[in-house]
């Protein structure tokens, strides 16, 4: 049996990875699909662009349907008074500022009006903002999850999503990550644990059934 293999039959033998069932009333999370992540020179690379190019149908079909959609960005201070332990980490993200083009939501998934910009200086949509109650509000039970990258902002975002009573779904190919290990080291983690992940194809068969 391969490591791999062998990592799964441990968690199964554990009992992780039980099917979550996505329910209706959904909603849908588009982390951080901002220029600067989307630039490689900057924060992207990886398979960032494709999950970037794989949401446009998914966010066409959440506003089809009515889905509430909330977007993230990382916004700090443009004179840095809000810096924290993530911007120690990463000192460029300081330049995430609320007018800095890399702060930008990509133009290819711009919102519209109605639907909810985030902003946040740490890993999670969650975190200290009005996220939850405006899912809550909305009667939101599965959070359909897109964005970047996988083994943070998403991840953290998940945990949380999880953690609030929401059953995220996490759409493997509309995440992506500047480097293919920790993404798919996440998405792993993630379907054990705290999400059910699929492909976007699998979310459409769902929905049809």
């Amino acid at each position: 049996m391969s490591k791999d293999g062998n990592d799964r039959a441990v968690y199964a033998r554990q009992g992780f990875g039980a099917g979550l069932v996505p329910e209706p009333p959904f909603g849908l999370l588009v982390v951080d699909f901002v220029n600067g992540f989307a630039d490689p020179a900057i924060f992207g690379g990886g398979n960032i662009p494709a999950a970037i190019e794989a949401t446009r149908p998914l966010l066409a079909l959440a506003r089809g349907r009515g889905w509430p959609v909330a977007h993230t960005r990382i916004v700090y201070a443009d004179d840095g008074a809000d810096a924290n332990v993530f911007s120690a980490k990463v000192p460029g993200m300081l330049g995430l500022t609320e007018a800095a083009p890399a702060s930008a939501i990509v133009p290819e998934l711009a919102p519209l009006p109605g639907e909810l910009v985030v902003r946040k200086n740490v890993p999670s949509a969650f975190f200290a903002t009005g996220l939850a109650p405006w899912l809550t509000q909305r009667g939101v039970r599965t959070l359909v999850v897109a964005g970047c990258v996988t083994s943070g902002c998403v991840r953290a975002s998940v945990v949380d999503a999880m953690c609030w009573g929401f059953r995220p779904v996490v759409l493997a190919d509309c995440v992506g990550d500047r480097a293919v290990g920790p993404h798919e080291a996440s998405l792993f983690d993630m379907a054990q644990k705290y999400a059910e992940v699929m492909d976007y194809a699998d979310l459409l068969r769902r929905l049809d059934d």
